[in-house]
């Protein structure tokens, strides 16, 4: 049996943990029946037939390793069925690597976009299984995303740092966190972290309102505010344009960030020092932590038990504590975000803090 793997998209914590769950119930289950090939820099290796065969020892010392051993890439799925000068799509290519390797499946981990592309293999015929890799936690059909625990701890260990600089310089800080559709990632952080301010893309944010809560507590007697806003935050009047409109307004919108020209309203509107802090990528890097590696290796076992049971065309997913097959055209294409009114959020507001509305 021959079984190509690939990682595909944003990097995260628990990739190569993953791996390592997959390979190691295969080579139990089959031993040297069963030869798992790498695929490099995830749909760029198997458009240009960039794989190779793998030894069960590549797969020893990975648990703890950050990133991907096998590199990953962004490949658009709107770009996967157009044809280039010689008049071939990269579906007709990566279809071409699968033939000519005769892979009996491809192990497939990544997100939202990398999930489209795994369907659309699925339609044309290749056996796929996929793992949900994502630290944005956005992607439908699971409870939970591996990577997303780890990046919570670390964009909570920075809002936890800023505390006491911005109670020893009586400030207002912004700790800007990744998530451009959905605020899972914010929201979790700012809890944990005891932030003031929850500004996510879910619930458009009022500038006013929020410097009428950074207003409250300084009449309060508090110091210093917190605001934890996530990259993809929006205004009110922004949800109200088009998306062309919308497209347009941030193309000409001269601040690096949302969280720099919020910071500037911010200013105006109540006269206090703003300070930005963006910890951007250093949320996806390090080692996972010991529940993504939990996580990981859960779905690393449960995919290689799919590959054993035929389960192809499935995501393998977490729900209710539970390893589920979720199909791929079910999970293809739809986004998984924020509740307004959930749970999570009506306790961040029966706490007091504010999100941004």
């Amino acid at each position: 049996m021959k079984i190509g793997m690939l990682t595909s998209g944003g990097d995260c914590q628990g990739l190569n943990s993953a791996l390592r769950g997959v390979a190691k119930t295969l080579y139990n289950e089959f031993g040297k029946d069963v030869t798992l090939y790498g695929i490099r820099d995830g749909y760029r290796g198997l458009i240009e037939g960039d794989y190779h065969p793998m030894k069960p020892e590549e797969f020893s010392d990975i648990l703890t390793l950050g990133g991907t051993i096998l590199g990953t890439s962004r490949q658009p799925f709107k770009m996967m069925q157009k044809a280039d000068e010689n008049e071939e799509t990269k579906l007709q290519k990566m279809l071409e690597t699968c033939k000519k390797a005769r892979f009996d499946c491809l192990v497939i981990l990544g997100g939202n976009g990398t999930h489209k592309t795994a369907n659309l293999l699925s339609e044309h015929g290749v056996n796929v299984v996929t793992l949900p890799k994502t630290i944005d936690n956005d992607l439908w059909g699971t409870d939970l995303t591996f990577g997303f625990e780890s990046a919570v701890n670390i964009a909570t260990s920075v809002i936890d740092s800023i505390h006491s600089t911005a109670f020893s310089h009586s400030r207002v800080f912004i700790v800007e966190t990744m998530g451009h559709k959905a605020g899972w990632l914010t929201l979790y952080a700012g809890i944990a972290s005891g932030a003031d301010v929850i500004v996510i893309p879910e619930i458009p944010y009022s500038a006013k309102a929020i410097a009428r809560a950074i207003e409250k507590r300084a009449e309060s007697g508090k110091r210093f505010s917190i605001l934890a806003v996530a990259e993809g935050a929006i205004s009110q009047q922004e949800a109200k344009m088009s998306k062309k409109e919308f497209k347009e307004a941030r193309k000409n919108m001269p601040y690096p960030s949302i969280s720099y020209r919020l910071a500037d309203e911010l200013k105006e509107l109540t006269g206090q020092e703003i300070r930005v802090t963006i910890p951007g990528h250093y949320q996806r890097g390090g080692a996972p932590c010991p529940a993504d590696r939990l996580l990981t290796t859960r779905l690393g076992v449960a995919a290689a038990n799919f590959i054993r049971d035929g389960k192809f065309g499935n995501m393998v997913a977490i729900r209710a504590g539970k390893i589920v097959p979720v199909p791929l055209s079910e999970v293809a294409g739809k986004l998984k975000t924020v509740p307004p009114d959930g749970d999570i959020v009506q306790a961040a507001r029966d706490l007091g803090l504010s999100m941004g509305d």
